[in-house]
């Protein structure tokens, strides 16, 4: 059991769930995987904060109730509606709907009313039981919210008008007339129930509900960012908004990726904050400060700002990150579960991501146990999920017998080569090189006969395991003996050495000790791999004298072994060298 753990700015901020099946792999390879980690014990422990919390392909909203005991969410594909029990840790219900969500409101204090906006202009009525009615609205809808006291609810959309729903009476009511072409964002103030209305042309117009009239229209403005067509004030629309719930405070975030607080009491905003990415504000919130989390701050209400690709916590006072969040999918919808450090993430994944922040507020009642395993669960080393294949390139295929499996479903490629099940490539591998085996065991014997010998006492000088006579032939060149012959010990003939010679052995002497004292050529003496066979047609046409030299260099190992076989040996060299000399 483990827990995937991040530490920016040094806040933790653990994965408590999602973690683990939003990783892009393979479709095979997924699939496999889940039917084989049932019977892992370590997988079967692990935590899953709440049962099949997600979708089949992606999570588009997702709210928590009024009374904090239940989550609604929608997805995708195909469009559905879930909901998921607190207590319980699983999910209660799904409902299939005709048209993908857009956004929704949930109407009572739990999950029995709710009210959709689908994106093929409908408006959906859901009670416990089903969709209780459906009516259409004259434009595309992009957000609604809903007026307790009237019972109205409020839809924006590509229009410059907001449409008003009476549920109370059953019909529509008068739409608020605005002075721009679309309204992206429509909230409700808890406070004072002001309207805000956020267009498309970068405005946000407030309305009285009592009057229903304008009451005030706030222009943001943002440094370096104008319209393209006429130079002025512009050029970016307003896509999230939020109220505080002390009724003075609202947050406005802009599709340039721009977040700006204000007071209701002022033109100009005391904070602006920049995402860094120049992606639109998909979601704003203000986050007011948990009983139990410590923050040395006067104002220790945090916003929290998401765009596609980041989620940022940042201080309201000073505009100083607080820590940051980069899911591994495209990011929907943030939902913050109330008085508590835990996070929903809707996105581009099957799964809805969770995240858990000690120091942001304490871990629900439904989840308590988040408390004690957060420290001790953190993340561990990750398992290796290729471990039952093997990759294997082209020509390894062709040695195996395994070409004319290229195109079927048994090889997956992948980069240069293919993924090919491990079974399958050992069997494969047996067939081919039926007396591997035999050879293996057979170089264990003479490894372990050659590790005896080398233990005993001698008074030469060690050589080494692979290419012996390679390194023998090397010190002889150190030692200026390659160009003596075997009987040229003679003062006469040492005098006959030129110095042309002489300068061509010291050369080679040189060049040997660099090639035993350099550390790049020691696998030449220490991997078998490097072994070069001497009984090669290739290496004997390159090496001539090699018969000569190979004599020497049995007579040097007859006289260093002690043993009764490397008697046996020396006393077949003499005789051989012996029947030499005679018949010379």
């Amino acid at each position: 059991m483990v827990l995937e753990v991040t530490n920016t700015n040094n806040v933790k901020v653990y994965t408590v769930s999602g973690s683990s099946l939003t990783r892009k792999l393979p479709d095979w390879l997924v699939k496999r995987k889940r039917r084989e980690l049932q019977k892992d014990i370590e997988w079967t422990r692990r935590i899953e904060l709440i049962q099949d919390f997600g979708f089949p392909e992606a999570s588009l909203r997702l709210k928590v109730t009024p009374d904090g005991q239940f989550c609604m969410a929608t997805g995708v594909y195909k469009p559905q509606i879930r909901v998921f029990d607190f207590a319980n840790v699983a999910m209660k219900f799904d409902r299939h709907t005709d048209a993908e969500n857009v956004n929704f409101c949930v109407l009572s204090d739990d999950w029995t009313k709710s009210v959709h906006l689908q994106n093929d202009r409908s408006i959906e009525f859901h009670n416990e039981g089903q969709m209780h009615f459906r009516t259409r609205i004259p434009r595309f809808g992009r957000d609604l919210a809903y007026h307790s006291s009237s019972c109205d609810v409020l839809v924006g959309g590509a229009s410059s008008e907001v449409f008003r729903v009476n549920i109370d009476q059953g019909r529509f009511m008068t739409p608020l007339q605005t002075q721009s072409e679309g309204v992206n964002v429509v909230r409700v103030s808890q406070a004072h129930e002001l309207f805000a209305f956020g267009t498309q042309d970068g405005t946000v117009e407030f309305w009285d509900p009592r009057a229903r009239n304008r009451i005030g229209v706030l222009e943001p403005e943002i440094a370096g960012i104008v319209d393209p067509i006429n130079g002025t004030r512009g050029g970016f629309e307003i896509s999230a908004m939020d109220f505080r719930n002390d009724g003075l405070g609202v947050a406005v975030g802009t599709s340039s990726g721009h977040v700006l607080l204000y007071d209701l009491r002022q033109s100009r905003p005391w904070q602006t904050k920049d995402q860094q990415y120049g992606l639109p504000i998909k979601t704003v919130k203000w986050m007011e400060q948990a009983q139990g989390a410590y923050s040395p701050e006067v104002d220790s209400a945090k916003i929290m700002s998401a765009d596609a690709r980041i989620i940022k916590l940042w201080s309201v006072s000073t505009g100083k990150v607080f820590t940051s969040i980069e899911p591994t999918n495209d990011i929907n919808d943030v939902c913050h579960m109330p008085n508590s450090g835990l996070l929903f993430v809707a996105g581009e994944s099957a799964e809805i991501q969770s995240y858990f922040i000690p120091q942001l507020g304490p871990a629900p009642a439904w989840a308590h146990f988040l408390e004690n395993l957060t420290e001790e669960m953190e993340q561990k080393p990750q398992q290796t999920i290729y471990d039952d294949y093997k990759f294997v390139v082209r020509r390894e295929l062709e040695s195996l017998g395994l070409s004319h499996l290229i195109g079927s479903p048994v090889l997956k490629p992948y980069m240069h080569g293919f993924f090919v099940d491990l079974r399958l490539y050992e069997r494969a591998k047996a067939i081919a090189n039926p007396f591997a085996y035999d050879d293996y065991r057979m170089q264990r014997v003479q490894d372990k006969l050659q590790e005896a010998r080398e233990s005993r006492i001698r008074a030469t000088t060690k050589l080494p395991k692979v290419n012996r006579s390679l390194a023998m032939r090397l010190m002889q060149m150190q030692k200026g003996e390659k160009g003596r012959a075997p009987d040229s010990d003679s003062d006469d003939e040492q005098k006959r050495l030129g110095g042309r010679q002489r300068r061509k052995a010291q050369v080679q002497a040189a060049t040997a000790t660099a090639v035993l004292e350099d550390s790049r050529f020691k696998d030449i003496f220490n991997n078998p791999d490097f072994e070069v066979d001497e009984d090669a047609d290739e290496f004997k046409q390159l090496h001539t004298p090699f018969k000569k030299m190979k004599l020497q260099g049995a007579k040097a190992r007859a006289d260093d072994d002690s043993s009764e076989d490397d008697m046996g040996i020396r006393d077949a060299v003499d005789v051989d060298e012996s029947d030499t000399e005679f018949f010379a």
